[in-house]
């Protein structure tokens, strides 16, 4: 299937709210504006997403604003124990008062409430990213604070459409193999992160949604042979037809890849996130299989909002092939694949 390139810089949204040109791009081109949005106002959703990991332990830091809903949430995932705690702060009809930038290459997004502070400092040349929270569990303060540098020239972005509703769409782009250098600090512990071992993934993502979205999504980067390699795979939500949000990044490079699938093993007719996972592409460029390591779950149901959430650490282990049809083997890469239900 051929894959629709976007090489011009252009506005993200016509003068009737509809995307411009579905399709992807390795650079940041779309102008987006929230104010060029003609969709309800409530369905519009704002997200910066980064997770900072090595191989031993993880940080996640998100900062949303979904209008009807603001979310901050800060996650700590140590894999040698198998330990995950996430503590998350919710806030009512926020309609875009968290004023998140409108481009992902400069701009902060800062978010507090009356026991936290977390913060996305960008001045194009590093970004710092750091969190504290009185209380992240039980009278136990949280520190955290990351400067991410050497952010490859290429990347995944995607303007993505919906069928159903030409207002509704998804702007998102996916940034691997940053290198990250800092520290966590709670219950008496700290947790470096060293440039040597450590990258980061930023999930920027901003739209206009349907109402119900079954979506998956896989991610990681490491060093293979000493030079920065990464991946996104994903699908599940929107018009696809002009492009997959699937890519490799080797050495600042984007490889575009077509379809891949997610193969998640059942038991007793249910999804079994533990087992380990296969994946496949239409292509024949990613082949991968994915031993689960934590599974960062989370069910939260209020009536009409429901989000079903499995975050599955493991190590990836196959191989890819680049453009140039250059194979590259991965051996127990740390990485996560997601499979995530929302009716929002």
């Amino acid at each position: 299937m051929m894959q629709h390139e976007i090489t011009e810089k252009k506005r993200l949204l016509n003068e009737d709210g509809v995307l411009t040109e579905p399709g992807y791009a390795k650079k940041f081109l779309f102008e987006y504006l929230r104010s060029d949005i003609k969709a309800n106002s409530l369905r519009i959703k704002e997200w910066d997403y980064y997770l900072i990991n090595n191989d031993k332990f993880a940080l996640a830091l998100t900062i949303a604003d979904n209008s009807y809903m603001g979310l901050d949430s800060v996650s700590f995932i140590d894999f040698n124990n198998k330990w995950q705690h996430t503590k998350s702060f919710m806030s009512f009809m926020t309609k875009g008062i968290k004023s998140l930038p409108s481009s992902s290459l400069n701009g902060d997004t800062i978010s507090s409430g009356k026991s936290y502070t977390i913060k996305f400092i960008n001045d194009v040349k590093k970004r710092i990213l750091s969190a504290h929270l009185d209380d992240f569990m039980k009278n136990i303060q949280f520190d955290a604070e990351i400067e991410l540098t050497d952010e490859p020239k290429e990347s995944m972005v995607i303007a993505t459409p919906y069928k159903e509703d030409k207002l509704a769409f998804y702007y998102n782009q996916k940034i691997n193999c940053m290198k990250a250098e800092g520290f966590v600090k709670f219950n008496g512990n700290i947790y470096e992160f060293k440039k040597n071992d450590s990258f980061a993934v930023l999930d920027w993502g901003r739209g206009v949604w349907t109402y119900k979205n079954t979506w998956y999504w896989g991610s990681a980067s490491g060093y293979i042979d000493n030079i920065p390699f990464g991946f996104n795979i994903g699908y599940g939500f929107g018009d696809t037809s002009a492009a997959s949000e699937n890519m490799i990044i080797y050495n600042g490079k984007a490889h575009k890849l077509d379809r891949v699938k997610f193969v998640i093993p059942k038991k007793d007719g249910k999804d079994d996130f533990l087992s380990p996972w296969k994946f496949i592409s239409n292509d024949n460029r990613f082949t991968m299989s994915f031993e689960p390591v934590l599974d960062r779950s989370s069910c939260t149901s209020l009536g009409i909002i429901k989000s079903d959430q499995h975050q599955v650490f493991g190590r990836f282990t196959g191989e890819v092939v680049l453009d140039d049809n250059k194979i590259i083997r991965v051996k127990d890469l740390l990485g996560f694949a997601e499979k995530v239900f929302n009716k929002w």
